[in-house]
């Protein structure tokens, strides 16, 4: 392996970075596009649950797509240098023409059916990059059907296979047995081992522009470009925390667990974090997150889960792109800032400890930082969220697999002067809605339902985001599997808003309705049954008596909820004609006396 590290030029014009800047990305976003066009699963083509970057030789992002899912093109430095280090250790060498497959969740990887694949980029006969596209596959050998909804593995040997920088081409040779071995041991083959295909030509394609990218500007203008970049990033990071007042900020939250153990020590599990600030940096300190739990897999990879939702969190609160616009995604914005998280606990557990259910536990994670955030910064952050919950549908068919992995958004709580976003994807997530038609079209599933929930909306200046419904009913015998979170903790209301709404989940079959906690191993369906899900409603921000009366009567009239909340929630009074001026004005002024 011969990468070259050379010292790059010392100073770069602005205007040369930012253009080598926006090529680079471009590339990404190509890669990102190739590989949605390509890809044979729903939660590739349309959810967008997949990443792509382009990395120096050592691990150093230079870009990102931005139609990438955060929790994706996050972790791809970690793949990367986690590659380099078990190569090194097994005196492999990275040489041209080979692609390395990654999936290690103590060595990068979020979690383990976040599959990478790194292309090695040569240019005059040194290493001087990666180009790497990572997606989320629809199983990897789990001991039940699909990669989420494994609520229940003992180990991280139990949540399906794992791929330590394992070469599938070896200079531009398919290394077949590797292929054998996939196709044997993973459900859907057909769609899987197709996604993984297209991750490899999609990375391919970006080496290739990356090449091209050199040679019209020279390596050393290129690594010049990308420091003055990091720079820039650190700068602005630095300048954002400076502004806040030094001190200690602390909040706790908590995620379900297993609500239906008997066993206390496994549900009820508190996430804490303390924020110091001094200067021009900050310390994120996760001491007193409870302790790993050594045969369930909510716990959380420190490294590819638990820093990128900090990262991801500081960044979009402190450096709103409302505010900043398009900001180089690199490695400048994590150095203002580090990560204490004592090993053994939920945030930085112990191998071999499970970690494939680490995606509802992560977005709390973030959602109690941004609960701290909102004591030095509540201008910038939201009421608490509606953490997302992920459904894996399955059954056999002909002989053959069917995998469908579904995405049940969440909403975000009351912002100062917006309302909280109904319906939506949350925190580090950013995948999109999984279109209806394109479910019934290739999935013997169908959607009864998809709506907003009614009478569900928390209260506040601001309310919060609104949950969906969603009914799916099976149209021949399959089964099904929860990956959730939510149902028993509220999301927090900010100054005087009201908590958010908790989630439910309810199987139907035939008259017969029962109840399901946040966490569901795998459960056989017949056709018929139904699945009944809502989503939770997040925080209110701010005083419902200050709502303005007119966004009350447009709620009403959009029927979220009717003329009896208004008044109870936010003292406004309906007649027939609008909003009763008079009558509102005394009774909220009768509430703020008493």
């Amino acid at each position: 392996m011969n990468a070259t590290i050379s010292k790059p030029v010392t100073r770069i014009d602005p205007v040369s970075a930012a253009v080598i800047h926006g090529a680079l990305e471009n590339i990404a976003i190509e890669m990102g596009h190739k590989l949605m066009r390509m890809s044979y699963s729903s939660i590739i083509r349309e959810s967008e649950d997949f990443g792509t970057a382009l990395t120096d030789a050592t691990g150093s992002q230079l870009c990102e797509c931005r139609m990438s899912t955060p929790l994706q093109s996050g972790p791809i430095p970690g793949y990367v240098r986690h590659v380099l280090k078990v190569m090194d250790e097994r005196g492999e060498t990275i040489l041209p023409g080979d692609v390395i497959m990654h999936n290690d969740p103590y060595g990068g990887a979020s979690h383990g059916p976040d599959v990478a694949f790194c292309v090695p980029v040569f240019h005059a006969g040194s290493l001087v990059g990666f180009s790497v596209t990572t997606a989320h596959h629809l199983d990897i050998g789990a001991l039940t059907p699909g990669s989420c909804g494994i609520v229940d593995a003992v180990d991280t040997y139990a949540e399906g296979l794992q791929f330590k920088a394992i070469k599938v081409y070896d200079q531009g040779r398919r290394v077949d047995p590797v292929w054998h071995i996939l196709r044997a041991n993973i459900r859907a083959p057909h769609l899987v081992v197709g996604d993984m295909e297209a991750q490899i030509k999609a990375a391919q394609i970006g080496a290739e522009r990356y090449v091209e990218l050199i040679d019209t500007w020279g390596l050393d203008k290129l690594k010049a470009a990308h420091e003055d970049l990091m720079d820039y990033s650190e700068r602005l990071m630095r300048n954002a925390i400076r502004a806040l007042p030094d001190g200690e900020y602390s909040a706790v939250g908590h995620i379900d667990g297993y609500l239906d153990d008997p066993d206390p020590s496994r549900k009820d599990l508190p996430l804490a974090v303390k924020l110091t600030i001094s200067g021009d940096s900050v310390v994120v300190d996760l001491t007193g997150t409870a302790p790993q739990l050594a045969d369930k897999p909510v716990n959380m990879p420190f490294e590819g889960t638990v820093d990128c939702a900090i990262w991801l969190t500081l960044r979009s609160i402190l450096l709103d792109s409302v505010v900043y616009g398009n900001i180089p995604q690199n490695a400048g914005l994590t150095r203002p800032v580090t990560i204490v998280a004592p090993k053994g606990c939920l945030a930085n557990p112990e191998f071999p400890a499970p970690v494939i259910a680490r995606f509802c536990p992560g977005n709390q994670l973030a959602d109690t930082l941004m609960k701290a955030l909102a004591q030095v910064a509540p201008d910038k952050v939201s009421a608490g969220i509606g953490n997302l919950r992920i459904a894996s549908f399955s059954g056999l068919k002909d002989g053959q697999h069917w995998v469908h992995m579904e995405i049940l958004e969440g909403s975000y709580g009351g912002r100062a002067g917006l309302d909280g976003m109904d319906a939506v994807d949350t925190l580090y997530a950013n995948t999109r809605n999984n279109p209806i038609e394109d479910i019934e079209m290739h999935l013997p599933l169908r959607v009864n339902r998809y709506e907003l929930r009614e009478n569900s909306v928390p209260a506040g200046r601001w309310r919060g985001g609104i949950g969906t419904v969603r009914e799916f009913g099976f149209l021949e015998d399959g089964g099904f599997s929860i990956e959730g979170d939510g149902h028993k903790y509220k999301p927090w209301g900010y100054d005087g808003g009201a908590d958010g709404m908790t989630a439910s989940i309810t199987l139907l079959s035939g008259e017969t309705e029962r109840a399901m906690v946040s966490k569901v191993a795998y459960i056989k369906a017949r056709e018929g049954d139904r699945l009944l899900c809502l989503g939770p409603c997040g925080g209110g921000y701010g005083d419902p008596l200050l709502r303005d009366p007119e966004a009350v009567l447009h709620d009403v009239r959009e029927g979220y909820f009717g003329a009896e909340t208004a008044m109870q929630d936010y003292g406004v009074v309906l007649g027939a004609s609008g909003i009763d001026t008079d009558a509102t004005r005394a009774e909220r002024q009768r509430r703020t006396t008493a």
